[in-house]
């Protein structure tokens, strides 16, 4: 489902702005409809955020040959941006809280916009993404503040950070235990 909406906000939003989206995540906003926080790259190496609305409209159709002209609707989603900042204005990224499993995040622009993404998995995807490109297109690290860092930023063992290597290291670390579970204490004092 996420890769037929990629395509689609690529298609009817993203390409007709030369740019290329590269990661989205939906969020949570108070107005209906479905929200995303999207990062895209433009040709001139401009990587941008925005907050896409789908909205839902009827549109009507005409079909049929001049004689019989026959009108009917049809739902069609519309993408509408509906904020859009500049990388190199975003100034801090801040988790609130790396111990609990809270999906809120701040960015830090001239404004704090808090994002409420639909999962953590989604936050700390997306916080991937923004490091990433932080990295390679504005040559500086960007700020980080209330995130466990071992799930975003890599490590010489961990090169790429996505969610199955997190699960392996999460497995690797149970292994462990229950090896060092099993070893035999001396009773010796």
């Amino acid at each position: 489902m996420s890769s037929l909406l990629r395509e689609e906000m690529q298609r009817v939003l993203f390409r007709p702005a030369k740019q290329r989206l590269v990661e989205f995540i939906e969020i949570e906003e108070p107005t209906e409809g479905r929200h995303f926080l999207c990062v895209s790259v433009g040709k001139n190496k401009v990587v941008q955020l925005s907050i896409v609305q789908c909205q839902m409209s009827q549109v009507a159709l005409k079909s049929g040959s001049k004689k019989s002209q026959t009108k009917r609707s049809s739902i069609q989603e519309c993408y509408v941006r509906t904020e859009i900042w500049g990388l190199q204005d975003l100034t801090l990224v801040d988790g609130r809280d790396p111990d609990a499993d809270d999906p809120c995040f701040l960015l830090h622009f001239d404004n704090v916009r808090t994002v409420t993404a639909v999962s953590c998995s989604a936050k700390y995807s997306i916080v991937r993404a923004l490091v990433a490109l932080c990295d390679q297109h504005c040559q500086r690290a960007l700020p980080l503040r209330n995130f466990d860092c071992a799930y975003i930023k890599p490590t010489t063992f961990y090169s790429n950070r996505g969610d199955c290597v997190v699960i392996s290291q999460i497995c690797f670390y149970a292994l462990n235990l229950v090896c060092l579970s099993m070893c035999p204490v001396p009773l010796d004092a």
